[in-house]
């Protein structure tokens, strides 16, 4: 009978690591927040500096906690980031060949959801950014560039909703759902092939949400944000099988 291999121990560090992470949210501690000084450590769980230490570097290494020297040292609660991470998400995903459809799967359910929750929750600086992106997306596009350009305003769009969302967790599944289409759109070149009427339902569709959201209108909006999602998914997956082909055809024959 084949043996098991041995169980791995679990480092003391490791167990420190866990365990202040249990801590910051169990007392809802906030940035700038002092966690427990390194005598603490020591004497809660009675093992060495060194230990203590490599704990502490392994928060800061994740991005949790900074350090501060001289009177008032110590390690602090450091502000999330959670940018790093979720472009180590995306490259994982890019390589296992995600496309506009798989994106879009996801997107028809978070978006409507993402923006009925911001119903009434807009401030006048975010309809002013709206209103304003709307202006910018509504040029016809004379370049590539600009065609470019275009794609990731419209995206921009949806970052400004996602700022206004009382939910941390859905806001960050927007966001990062926006920074996946930005990718595809840019590796894919999926700009390249003009496609107008793309570029004016987008602008169509966030007239008719402002509207909704001036109105306070959580079911209309929730019900335009689903058709504008199906909507931009036919686009972007035709645009994907464009620039496959415009791609194929550049390539030199044999």
């Amino acid at each position: 009978m084949p043996q098991r291999p041995p169980r791995r121990r679990t480092k003391l560090s490791d167990i420190i690591v866990e365990d202040v992470k249990r801590l910051i949210v169990a007392q809802r501690l906030n940035p700038g927040d002092r966690v427990p000084s390194e005598r603490d450590l020591i004497a809660t769980y009675g093992c060495s500096k060194g230990t203590v230490r490599e704990a502490l570097k392994a928060l800061e290494v994740e991005g949790l906690v900074y350090t501060r020297t001289g009177p008032g040292g110590g390690a602090y609660l450091a502000a999330a980031d959670s940018a790093p991470a979720a472009r180590m998400l995306r490259n994982f995903l890019h390589f296992n060949h995600i496309d506009g459809a798989g994106v879009y799967q996801i997107r028809k359910v978070v978006e409507p959801e993402l923006a009925a929750a911001v119903v009434g929750r807009l401030t006048d600086a975010q309809y002013v950014a709206l209103e304003a992106n709307i202006a910018a997306c509504s040029r016809v596009p004379e370049s590539e560039e600009e065609q470019l350009r275009r794609r990731v305003l419209e995206l921009d769009f949806h970052d400004i909703l996602a700022d206004a969302c009382p939910n941390p967790l859905l806001a960050f599944v927007g966001r990062f759902l926006n920074d996946m289409l930005r990718d595809l759109v840019v590796l894919k070149q999926a700009y390249k092939p003009e496609r107008r009427q793309f570029g004016e339902a987008n602008v169509d569709y966030h007239r008719y949400l402002m509207a909704a959201y001036r109105a306070g209108d959580a079911d209309r909006v929730r019900a335009l944000m689903l058709e504008h999602m199906r909507d931009a998914e036919r686009h972007m997956t035709a645009l994907e099988g464009e620039a496959a082909n415009s791609f194929l055809m550049a390539l030199p024959r044999p």
